[in-house]
């Protein structure tokens, strides 16, 4: 298992090997053999890899054997095979199933049992990251009353806040929206937010489309946190050696693309998520399959349950042509064009003290630059219950 001075060592050999070669052949042969070593100390050794018509290699992995584990505060863990429990339903709430959904990789083989679908890190994945940490999150999904504007993140999202909750379950449709610029993103995403400051702690987790992260534009699954309020090493997924999340599901792989996607005026592809805190640790749920789980000892003002929960879209905007972003927010369609056209959150639920679920009582639109991204609240009555409607296209008329 690797410790910080491992990860350090790692990052500044990242730094090494893509910068400018100015020392002839012989640096060039020393820099491949430091991309192969940390290609090694990356990739576990696998039982069966698939190659996914995506571009993808998934390695199966044994679920002792995985990325979580060279974590420093999961040295001695004992993986929690299963959720002690699902959270109970409010019996006089009726939900729309969102159909079964599979990742483009489950179409070329399955993982055997007893393993987890592990996207191998490949050559071009260190060289892409630049002078950046690989697997490094530089423009991160932050939310939004911890940050000023200026920093280049739009949201349109529904914010609750001031309660105790356990946990979140949701309904939402997928898109491939555009991405201007490289190192801008797109995503529908949740929050369980709790703390402040440095001791801020936020678990999330959604779809999204990042260039700068994945190397292409698919729609990928995705699953983060942060206990320290976003300093220090963030990654996504498993793409750090010691990210800290423990996958439990030889079926679904955080970081694999989704596909297909929901088409304008067409059919619709839908993901229904559910989060909740099983004892001290907080599991994800992807339609009736357990994904994995969040340990809680890597987390601190988390423990006592979130304060805040969100939903909803964000895109970075650099302005690299001096203009506003045209990165599509959703599937870069008005809030108001509604079903089919917009994006959506829907069955939005909220799991409470005697983990129940149940619907947010009192959550608050934000999208504060209506003109590129907006949000319209469903009606309630519903079989879609509490939900609401975002995106946008970025730059256009209104939005210059």
């Amino acid at each position: 298992m690797m410790g910080m001075a491992g990860f350090v060592e790692a990052l500044m050999m990242i730094v090494f090997i893509i910068s400018p070669c100015v020392y002839g052949k012989g640096s060039s042969n020393h820099q491949e053999i430091d991309v192969q070593r940390l290609l090694k100390r990356f990739n576990k050794p696998a039982l069966k890899s698939i190659k996914s018509e995506d571009g993808d290699i998934i390695d199966c992995v044994l679920i002792t054997n995985q990325p979580a584990f060279d974590h420093p505060l999961l040295k001695n863990h004992t993986i929690q095979l299963r959720p002690s429990f699902i959270p109970k339903v409010d019996s006089m709430y009726t939900k729309k199933k969102a159909k079964a959904m599979n990742q483009v990789w489950n179409k070329n083989g399955e993982c055997p049992r007893n393993t987890v679908p592990v996207r191998r890190t490949k050559k071009e994945d260190i060289l892409r990251a630049s002078a950046e940490s690989f697997g490094k999150r530089t423009h991160r999904s932050i939310p939004p009353e911890y940050i000023s504007p200026s920093i280049g993140h739009e949201y349109a999202i529904m914010d609750l806040r001031n309660g105790k909750f356990f946990g979140t379950e949701f309904v939402m449709n997928i898109w491939n929206p555009n991405v201007q610029a490289f190192g801008e993103f797109s995503l529908a995403q949740t929050w369980l937010v709790s703390g402040e400051g440095p001791n801020l702690n936020s678990i999330e987790a959604g779809w999204q489309v990042s260039q700068q992260i994945y190397g292409d534009t698919n729609t990928r699954l995705f699953v983060f946190w942060t206990s320290n309020g976003y300093q220090g090493k963030l990654c996504y997924n498993l793409a750090c050696p010691d990210h800290g999340f423990v996958q439990t599901s030889n079926v679904f792989t955080v970081g694999g693309s989704l596909n297909p996607v929901s088409q304008y005026d067409g059919d619709q592809t839908e993901i229904s998520m559910l989060i909740w805190k099983d004892g001290e640790n907080w599991w994800l749920k992807i339609g009736e399959e357990n994904v994995g789980y969040w340990p809680g000892n890597l987390f601190t003002s988390l423990g006592n349950g979130a304060t805040t929960v969100q939903w909803g879209g964000e895109i970075v905007n650099l302005k690299t042509d001096g203009k506003h972003t045209t990165t599509d927010m959703g599937s870069g369609h008005f809030a108001d064009e509604g079903y089919k056209k917009a994006s959506y959150f829907r069955n939005i639920r909220v799991v409470d003290e005697t983990n129940t679920l149940r619907e947010p009582q009192g959550p608050r639109p934000f999208a504060p630059n209506g003109d590129c991204y907006s949000i319209k609240v469903g009606d309630g009555g519903t079989s879609w219950g509490s939900h609401f409607f975002f995106g946008g296209p970025g730059q256009n008329e209104r939005c210059p």
